[in-house]
């Protein structure tokens, strides 16, 4: 099943967004995938800091309900200087219903 959400990044700081996911942690990558997480994509809306991501999980949870994991907590803590979030530093995070695919 694919899973999309859309989140907030600040503005100008576009670069180090991607910058900081270019060197992903090797341990957030392989716990993700051991969650079931792959195909894992973000896209960037630059003129509004829209970010769109989409993901195929395995089952019905995906990254956005990792939470819980002290690798996805620091993850959040290091991203949330460029990212709105919540009290917690998650980040800001609405889902998406899929209402067209084409194969």
């Amino acid at each position: 099943m694919r899973q999309a959400f859309v989140m907030q990044l600040k503005k100008g700081y576009e670069a180090e967004y991607q910058k900081r996911h270019a060197a992903i942690w090797p341990e957030l990558k392989a716990l993700l995938k051991e969650s079931g997480v792959s195909d894992y994509s973000i896209f960037l809306e630059r003129e509004t800091g829209k970010l769109f991501a989409v993901q195929q999980v395995t089952g019905s949870s995906g990254s956005q309900d990792l939470g819980d994991n002290p690798i996805v907590q620091r993850w959040w803590a290091f991203m949330a200087d460029i990212m709105e979030t919540h009290a917690d530093l998650s980040p800001i995070s609405l889902p998406l219903e899929e209402v067209f695919h084409m194969d």
